[in-house]
């Protein structure tokens, strides 16, 4: 199976997912989306095929969403959108694409839901979480 992350190094959600797509076998397209914005288009379908808002595929924690006004309702999606482009760093991370999906990997185990079983070995986070047990089952967090 062929897959393509939008990855940020820095982001640990992004490396987790990385590491899981790894985990299960599969070495990914990596596209540090920094470095390498994608095209308008495929960002636009990247979020659609999330099944995504553009507002929910913004990152604001550490960008400049605030200082750009894109908090304000009246903005529409193509003008989103374009503030995306212009500061990668507004878009949210990480997008993985396969066969089965695209999703907004956040938490990293939702990357889960388009990758093939995992092998019979445990999986776990940057953090210590269980996410998959010894027998290649994936672990249900309670909160």
């Amino acid at each position: 199976m062929n897959a393509t992350i939008y990855h940020n190094p820095d982001c640990g959600t992004s490396r987790n997912t990385l590491a899981l797509i790894r985990h299960v076998g599969i070495e990914p397209e990596v596209i540090e989306y920094l470095k390498q914005p994608p095209s308008l288009q495929t960002l636009s379908a990247l979020i659609a095929d999330a099944g995504l808002s553009v507002r929910a595929a913004i990152r604001q924690k550490g960008t400049p969403y605030l200082e750009l006004g894109l908090d304000d309702p009246a903005i529409t999606d193509a003008q989103l959108l374009e503030a995306m482009i212009a500061h990668p760093i507004l878009i949210n991370r990480p997008f993985v694409v396969t066969p089965l999906g695209t999703r907004l990997c956040r938490p990293s185990e939702l990357v889960l839901d388009i990758l093939p079983p995992s092998p019979k070995a445990s999986f776990t986070k940057e953090d210590g979480e269980l996410v998959i047990n010894a027998e290649g089952q994936r672990v249900t967090q309670s909160n």
